[in-house]
């Protein structure tokens, strides 16, 4: 079955085409019911109007409502459109949708299309079958849908048609936000807020401030017909079996290599769909393991760069289809190959004003200065809670391993601001620093200006010039919840710098830059046990973030509890980014979450080595005893203890496949019984983990050491090097 699948492989791949998309820059956004659009559709008093509600200066009347809805509708109907529905990010970790048609009967009962800002502004999706964790019960069914002005609508298409989506948000009858959208915009009102009583000290009053982000997807692609054949990777986007392969990512020979023809055509395919869906793809390259890759867009306003992350996951699986291919987001699909991450830039702008841009001086740029300072103090402060937000089961695979950064959380600000750092903690500020140049030697070669930093891939939170890189976010998850945090405890930080400012301001004779530079180096000091510019993978690393007081959260199940600690709930609800309940209601749903993708994956290995595995073996036992019986009759003076001792050692194997099985059978007995769902995660983290891992021991040394004709799951030579 191997083989011909690979023969089919081959076949398909060589009758591919490759499509000219053209000049993007003409058609980009055709499928986004962007302002260009919105102002052809609507009178001019409207657009003004509506343009005020978008940037919340303005509440959203009837009348307007009305208008944008029917201008909304012409251009979907022109478009080939016929549905519409409002498109949300409710607790699964992927997206929602209800289409509903443009079709209904007028006062003569004649049909015709029409879409009311009723219709618009709000729906009514069945709130108890998302997960909620014990907000609204099966019986309290009514949820609402609520357009999010501010993300602009968009044409789905496929072969059969197009679909107006309108992004919303999804809120329970009481009022509880049951999405992903609606605290990230909630973090974004405030850390606007904070910025902008920070910048007042200065006299600044921007019309705009802004959370930035850059999301870098990663992301595996293998044949589907091989896929097809790994039940493990098709139900668990990971191989749950799968001997180390002869040649990996050793000769480091992938990493922005050549993108093969039948991945480019792929990848082409993708911004071509993006592309007109208006998101602004800018890199694409082939990754460090074969067959991964990553696509990383410009710079968005958060909201944007969150809806957008969804629907380039979305696209990836929907194209991989027309491919032939198969893709995986989770974090690590192959064992001993690098995991996927999604790396999220993000910074804060007012206006113009990059926050986080330390600019030629950084010793004497206070706004950046104060703001830095900041960030780090949130950090310091609160990295548990930034543990938390990218906890999951199947990122638990890939942080910590020497692929990716650690469980503990810390900063890197490179080497330049580390000294700047410094010496404003010990006073001793009384030289300007420049930037430095790299000559390269070669006489036609320009001298190149160095970075004020360095990068450092081990560290989980880095500076890189201008933005901070999160980069411990999980491939498959979405980038809201990450950055709410991150939104959040910088806008905490800044109020309590600022409140301390203003009291230093007192005593310093209202010398405003004296006062940020005192305020600064005392945060400092208290902060700075969160900078470590080494390397986040050594031993000693773990030792002296201990003794720095630094948490050290390396299983989801421990770092998921902090979302209930009192002193994070304290910081999360005094600003009204979630209520108690929120963060209780989304605890029990990632928890339960954690349990429930462990337990899928113990019953599917365990019957993939009672039902693949094992036949396979004691088919293979069956042809040694044979063989042995045959070379006993034929060479009875010869020495066969070699195959005798073979024969032992299989019979030792199916009794390991036996009793691993066993084990898992009865972890899975033990936490199906339990009521708590604490409890089942706390069996599930002890034990499953190991004893899956025990029974891919098993089947891994089996598949290297039995026929290859009796091994019908594909190998990672095969998922891996096969184009």
């Amino acid at each position: 079955m191997r083989k011909k699948t690979i023969q089919t492989i081959i076949y398909t791949n060589n009758k591919k085409k490759i499509e000219n998309m053209g000049n993007v820059s003409k058609w980009f956004g055709i499928n986004t019911f962007n302002e260009e659009v919105m102002k052809s559709k609507l009178s001019k008093s409207m657009y003004s109007k509506m343009k005020k509600v978008m940037e919340g200066k303005e509440n959203l009347t009837v009348d307007v409502a009305n208008e944008v809805a029917h201008g909304m509708k012409e251009w979907a109907l022109e478009n080939g459109a016929t549905h519409f529905a409002h498109w949300f990010l409710p607790l699964t970790g992927s997206t929602a949708e209800k289409h509903d048609s443009f079709l209904t009967y007028d006062e003569n009962r004649k049909m015709v299309e029409r879409f009311s800002g009723k219709e618009l502004v709000r729906q009514e999706p069945d709130a108890s079958s998302f997960p909620s964790g014990g907000l609204r019960a099966t019986f309290e069914a009514r949820g609402y849908t609520a357009w999010d002005p501010t993300s602009p609508a968009f044409l789905i298409e496929d072969k059969s048609g197009k679909t107006l989506c309108i992004p919303s948000i999804f809120i329970s009858y009481n009022g509880y936000s049951l999405d992903q959208k609606s605290p990230l915009l909630k973090s974004v009102d405030v850390i606007e807020n904070s910025v902008r009583k920070f910048l007042d000290v200065f006299g600044i009053e921007p019309k705009k401030v802004l959370s930035y982000a850059g999301v870098e997807q990663e992301f595996f692609l293998v044949d589907s017909l091989l896929a097809s054949l790994r039940p493990d990777l098709t139900i668990c986007g990971r191989t749950l079996i799968g001997a180390k392969p002869a040649k990996g990512q050793e000769m480091d020979d992938q990493y922005f290599g050549s993108i093969k023809e039948r991945f480019i055509e792929y990848m082409r395919d993708v911004e071509h769909e993006l592309y007109k869906l208006g998101i602004p793809l800018h890199t694409r390259h082939n990754e460090v393991a074969p067959h991964q890759f990553e696509f990383a867009p410009i710079f968005e306003d958060v909201n944007l760069a969150c809806d957008h992350n969804q629907l380039l996951m979305e696209v990836l699986r929907k194209k991989a289809k027309d491919h032939n291919l198969f893709v995986s987001l989770h974090e690590k699909p192959f064992a001993g190959i690098n995991g996927s991450g999604k790396h999220v830039n993000w910074n804060i702008s007012a206006d113009s004003l990059n926050m986080l841009d330390p600019g030629d001086n950084p010793h004497e740029n206070m706004i950046f200065l104060f703001f830095l300072t900041a960030v780090l103090r949130g950090v310091y402060e609160h990295n548990d809670l930034l543990r938390a937000s990218v906890a999951s089961c199947s990122n638990d695979h890939r942080l910590g391993g020497h692929e990716a950064p650690p469980a503990i959380m810390s900063v890197f600000v490179g080497k330049h601001l580390t000294d700047v750092i410094q010496k404003i903690i010990n006073n001793e500020f009384n030289e300007v620093n420049v930037k430095e140049l790299i000559n390269t030697g070669i006489s036609k070669i320009p001298k190149i200006t160095k970075d004020t930093t360095d990068r450092n891939r081990t560290s989980p939170f880095a500076f890189t010039g201008n933005k901070f890189e999160f980069r411990a976010v999980g491939s498959k998850q979405s980038i809201s919840i990450p950055i709410t945090i991150l939104n959040v405890i910088t806008a905490d930080s800044l109020d309590y710098m600022r409140n301390i400012l203003i009291e230093e301001m007192k005593d310093s004779d209202n010398d405003i830059l004296k006062s940020i530079y005192n305020v600064v180096r005392k945060v400092l000091k208290q902060a700075s046990d969160i900078l470590f510019e080494g390397d986040n993978y050594s031993e000693e690393w773990r030792i002296e973030a201990e003794k720095r007081g630094l948490y050290n959260l390396k299983k989801s199940d421990e770092a998921l509890k902090r979302f209930t600690d009192d002193k994070k709930i304290e910081l999360l609800t005094k600003n009204n980014v979630f209520s108690k309940e929120e963060l209780h209601a989304r605890y029990e749903v990632e928890i339960e979450r954690y349990c429930k993708e462990m337990l899928i994956e113990a019953r599917l290995i365990r019957d993939m080595a009672q039902t693949i595995v094992l036949p396979a073996l004691l088919e293979h036992q069956k042809l040694i005893l044979e063989n042995l019986k045959l070379i006993k009759e034929l060479c009875q003076n010869q020495n066969i203890e070699f195959l005798n001792l073979e024969s032992t050692n299989l019979i030792k194997k199916v009794d390991k496949i036996l009793l691993n099985i066993s084990k898992i059978d009865e972890v899975i007995r033990e936490s199906e019984c339990e009521t708590n769902i604490e409890n089942c995660a706390c069996i599930c983290s002890q034990n499953l983990n190991e004893n899956i891992n025990n029974l891919r021991e098993v089947c891994d040394d089996i598949e290297k050491n039995i026929s290859d004709k009796l091994w019908t799951l594909p190998k990672y030579s095969e998922l891996l090097f096969v184009d």
